[in-house]
């Protein structure tokens, strides 16, 4: 956060006791969070809070308190990793409404929790998606590409809008020989398709998703089984596309049928293929970003909604890589 020689103070009230509980979080967990990332200091006093710092991060602290309580007076379920987000958000587009991020309700998971975005670049892949019908996802790993689009799948299928949901990935080595795997074709494959049971099972439930994969409305299989298929009223995601040769992408998009929709996600920096060069990824998208009907979204590790520690760990590899160049 850049800070500015001129200090300035400000002062906010907030008039309800119960939401302005929620704003600061269990023992001001969610004051201490912002202090720390704007670089300021917070003094409470009952629904009271003093700002106190550089003037360009006690404005931008200010504002994300009165957007995240009129969240809060909206219903939002506030997590302290949200203000987190909003502060990225608001410093990068001091103008940006983060209701119109954060209430974009993709799905409700099994557990009760919202699905929404929590960045431009994620709120721009999803409207891309609901506007689109194939999409690619490019950027680094925790950036919400594969989660945000099974979640996307999942709310597509319960709201009748398609009949099935097909997952895929690619099945490339990445330091291991899949030969040397224990099993047969479906066991050696499994943990390359893990990931996306996981979305799923976050999604539905571990029985619900267990059940529709058994009733064949949901499809989580290798990407050579999609050859000489046609993919039509479904909502297919092929995830570590960067692994996919030319051939393979272009195989997978012509799969495609009438009434479906399909987003590729990936992260061109971690090709595992023999020849980087050839990753179908990279291909796509020199060759398609102009044509109409499909949609390139590129994320960066500012929208990583991980552990805030592979912000920095992303940070570092792409400077070691550019010191190489």
């Amino acid at each position: 956060m850049k800070s500015s020689p001129n200090s300035t103070t400000k002062e906010l009230s907030f008039s309800d006791n119960d939401q302005t509980a929620i704003l600061y979080g269990e023992l001001n967990k969610n004051l201490l969070l912002i202090e720390q990332k704007a670089e300021i200091k917070i003094h409470t006093r009952g629904n009271g809070v003093t700002l106190c710092g550089p003037e360009h991060a006690v404005e931008l602290a200010s504002d994300l308190l009165e957007q995240f309580y009129g969240l809060i007076k909206k219903g939002f379920q506030v997590y302290s990793s949200d203000f987190a987000f909003g502060l990225q958000v608001l410093e990068a587009s001091p103008n940006a409404r983060l209701d119109k991020i954060f209430l974009d309700k993709v799905y409700i998971t099994a557990e009760n929790r919202t699905v929404s975005p929590k960045t431009q670049n994620q709120k721009h892949y999803i409207d891309a998606i609901r506007n689109n019908d194939i999409v690619f996802g490019i950027g680094p790993a925790g950036t919400g590409k594969t989660y945000l689009a099974v979640a996307m799948a999942v709310s597509a299928l319960v709201s009748g809008q398609i009949r099935s949901i097909i997952l895929t990935r690619p099945a490339v080595e990445a330091g291991e020989k899949l030969g040397f795997l224990p099993g047969d074709l479906a066991q050696k494959v499994n943990p390359y398709l893990r990931p996306l049971h996981d979305a799923l099972s976050d999604m539905l439930g571990a029985e619900k998703g267990a059940s529709l994969i058994e009733e064949g409305i949901i499809e989580i299989a290798p990407l050579a089984f999609m050859r000489g298929r046609t993919l039509s009223d479904a909502f297919i995601i092929l995830d570590e596309a960067q692994n996919t040769t030319r051939e393979q992408m272009k195989m997978f998009l012509t799969r495609i049928g009438f009434d479906s929709s399909a987003v590729i996600t990936g992260d061109i920096t971690q090709v595992d293929l023999p020849r980087p060069e050839q990753s179908g990824l990279r291909h796509a998208q020199h060759l398609l970003h102009d044509v109409e009907g499909i949609q390139f979204c590129n994320f960066t590790k500012q929208d990583v909604v991980r552990h805030p520690l592979v912000q920095k760990i992303i940070a570092a590899y792409e400077k070691n890589a550019g010191s190489k160049k």
